[in-house]
């Protein structure tokens, strides 16, 4: 939660990004145009939280210039951590809910980025499976009819597959949602 509020900063997420390659306090100043005592102090915070690293130190007349790197190319900031600004996510209960689909799909992005990185550290490939479409529904009752219809054939698959006894078996976890398309991409048209 912590690494959280410290990206929230508009400012620091600019800083963040500039350091994807190893950087002076004095150049990402210069390049956002803010003061470099300014820039010194987010680059402490973001370096508390580990966001940071140090790369090396130069000696530039009487002082040392420390050379930063940001330690990760993306960042996932978790509904929990969003607080209000996720409106109750995290206690989302109904299917039917925005706020069930932000859980899950933070709880979703929460365990693959630790399930890949643990297989990128055993040099391993992680098996994962993506579907993805869209459908034009007619009417609400369409896609209540399609949401039950999924529900049945998900469970029907799922009862044929699952072998709970397998002694070298996986769990997979299976998740589908739906929402609106955003108009921005869905050449105007509304939700």
């Amino acid at each position: 939660m912590a690494e959280a509020a410290v990206l929230l900063r508009p400012l620091r997420t600019r800083i963040l990004a500039m350091l994807a390659e190893p950087r002076s306090a004095a150049g990402v100043a210069r390049t956002l145009d803010v003061a470099r005592q300014k820039v010194g102090y987010h680059l402490k915070e973001l370096e508390k939280q580990g966001l940071v690293e140090l790369v090396e130190e130069k000696k530039v007349g009487n002082c040392v210039e420390r050379i930063v790197r940001a330690t990760g190319r993306a960042y996932l900031v978790s509904a929990e951590a969003l607080g209000a600004l996720a409106q109750g996510a995290a206690e989302a209960k109904d299917r039917f809910s925005a706020g069930y689909v932000i859980a899950v799909a933070a709880r979703a992005l929460r365990e693959v980025t630790r399930l890949r990185q643990a297989a990128d550290d055993a040099g391993k490939r992680l098996a994962t499976l993506t579907l993805e479409t869209e459908i034009r529904f007619a009417t609400a009752a369409d896609r209540g009819a399609f949401a039950e219809e999924l529900a049945r054939e998900v469970a029907r698959l799922t009862a044929r597959y699952h072998d709970e006894s397998a002694p070298r078996g996986r769990v997979h976890r299976i998740v589908s949602f739906a929402y609106p398309k955003p108009a921005d991409t869905d050449q105007g048209t509304s939700p």
